[in-house]
């Protein structure tokens, strides 16, 4: 189904159903941005790294960075390949169903919205409960979670219907002083390192050990949302380039800047130190630090900068799902309301609100469940480790199904790539996939935090796959019974 672009209109922002997403917007240096936006920088390196060496115990984090970001570039080759010839707000929908076909890519499609909607309704709970503490410590103002969570949904909202160049710019200023700040971290941890600077955190027998696994599940959500640049692709500049040139530079800086700051954690620490200091101090490890070499105003100035770390990932992966739900709407795989964008604005305006309405429900049951609780850490061992773990579980079976469309799909386009990036570099990337889907669902207990066999441990995931199935057999049906509506799956603003 054809669907064109819609023209800025000065007089409102009134919606059509059929409209497009407003194009040539993004340029490669704003979509690098936004794509690491999402990984959110600062949150990894003050809460993923040290979370990560204290539930394995083993040093050699940093190199886990490492070997996923070979994984990950080899995926981004072929992924950027196929790019320039599917150009689709549903990348990874479209992707699957145009290499393995309809069916797959049906199941993909409502696969990566409950895994992309956990990641971002997550993510909200991690900030409820910083801003909650950040008042507090701050300014004695005592705030529950849940309405610290309702003030960033607000923000993320209004970000969401806003042209998607203005979001860019923010997220480019938000990722920009996150860096700064790790930077600053990661010098001044080389600069002090304890027992000196070594190969510690690098060195092969720290990592694949009992354990590396759980490490590399953990290493993986660091990345998660590198992957939509695709997303955009209907948005930028250069619909053959710019999306496949930027996700090999934003999975590149990624994979090097983590490994480098887990480096400078393990030498600030001491090789000795890191696995004990961060089981005392978890995500507070990189704050306490800072608060023992650095001036109290430049510790608060990190941890206001957390906060902004999280609200740039919560509006890169609202930004996403409301991609996908317009996506689906256009394809009429979803009520095509859903396909409805703003005049003025040329946001997926009807996708926005989806989303932001899905969040608000979920903030609320979370907030009513966990009223009776004492614990204040109820929305970091809920809401956020449950729904993010989710997301990183379907996000990574998705990416090891995207690597086989790749081959699939370039297979009639062999005059103009070679074998290594038809064959080669995707098969790589998809077997490195699928053992890290194999390691993620081996210790999903370890990575919700529970010990033994739970009901959550097998009903997480079946919320995530479930709708996957539902979607694939629901796509049989149509094309026995809706031939032409089956046609149009994964075809809209298709190019090739």
């Amino acid at each position: 189904m054809d669907v064109k672009s819609a023209q800025p209109h000065t007089a409102g922002t009134t919606l059509q159903a059929g409209a497009g997403l407003e194009s040539r917007r993004i340029g490669t240096v704003a979509l690098v941005f936004m794509i690491i936006a999402a990984s959110a920088p600062l949150t990894v390196v003050a809460g993923g790294v040290p979370s990560n060496f204290a539930v394995t115990g083993l040093l050699g984090i940093p190199l886990s960075f490492v070997v996923l970001g070979i994984i990950l570039i080899l995926f981004a080759i072929g992924y950027a390949a196929m790019s320039r010839h599917v150009h689709n707000a549903g990348a990874f929908f479209a992707y699957i169903s145009k290499g393995l076909g309809k069916p797959v890519g049906m199941g993909a499609a409502l696969t990566a919205l409950v895994a992309y909607n956990s990641m971002q309704i997550g993510i909200a709970g991690m900030f409820g409960f910083v801003f909650s503490s950040f008042l507090d410590s701050l300014f004695g103002l005592q705030l529950s979670w849940w309405i610290c969570a309702l003030i960033a949904w607000v923000i993320v909202g209004l970000m969401g219907v806003s042209r998607v160049d203005f979001s860019a710019k923010v997220l480019g200023v938000i990722v920009g002083t996150e860096f700064l700040v790790v930077i600053v971290f990661d010098i001044i941890g080389f600069a002090h390192s304890p027992e000196g600077i070594t190969a510690d955190g690098m060195l092969p027998d720290q990592l694949f050990a009992p354990g590396v696994g759980a490490a590399l599940a953990f290493s993986i959500a660091a990345f998660m949302g590198f992957e939509s640049g695709a997303i955009y692709n209907e948005e930028v500049k250069d619909p053959k380039r710019t999306a496949g040139r930027a996700t090999i530079i934003a999975v590149s800086i990624i994979a090097v800047f983590y490994a480098f700051s887990a480096w400078a954690m393990t030498m600030a620490e001491g090789a000795s130190n890191v696995v004990g200091r961060s089981q005392e101090f978890g995500p507070d490890l990189m704050f306490v630090f800072l608060g023992e070499h650095m001036p109290v105003w430049f510790v608060d100035l990190a941890n206001l900068l957390f906060l902004t770390s999280l609200i740039a990932a919560l509006v890169a992966f609202h930004n996403i799902v409301a991609r996908y739900f317009f996506a689906l709407g256009r394809d009429r795989v979803l009520p095509t309301l859903l396909a409805r964008t703003s005049r003025r604005t040329g946001a997926p305006v009807a996708g926005s609100l989806t989303q932001s309405g899905l969040g608000l429900i979920v903030i609320l049951v979370f907030a009513a469940v966990g009223s009776g609780s004492d614990d204040p850490l109820f929305p970091v061992v809920t809401l956020f480790t449950w729904l993010t773990n989710m997301g990183a579980f379907g996000l990574v079976l998705l990416m090891g199904l995207t690597a086989l469309a790749v081959i699939g799909f370039l297979r009639s386009h062999k005059h103009e790539y070679s074998l290594w990036t038809r064959v080669i570099a995707p098969g790589l990337s998809a077997i490195g996939l699928f053992a890290l889907f194999v390691s993620i669902v081996i210790n999903f207990n370890v990575l919700i935090g529970l010990e033994g066999t739970s009901v959550l441990s097998w009903l997480l995931p079946a919320i995530v796959l479930v709708p996957g199935i539902i979607g694939t057999v629901w796509a049989f049906v149509l094309r026995s019974r809706r031939p032409q509506l089956y046609a149009g799956i994964g075809t809209g603003g298709s190019l090739g």
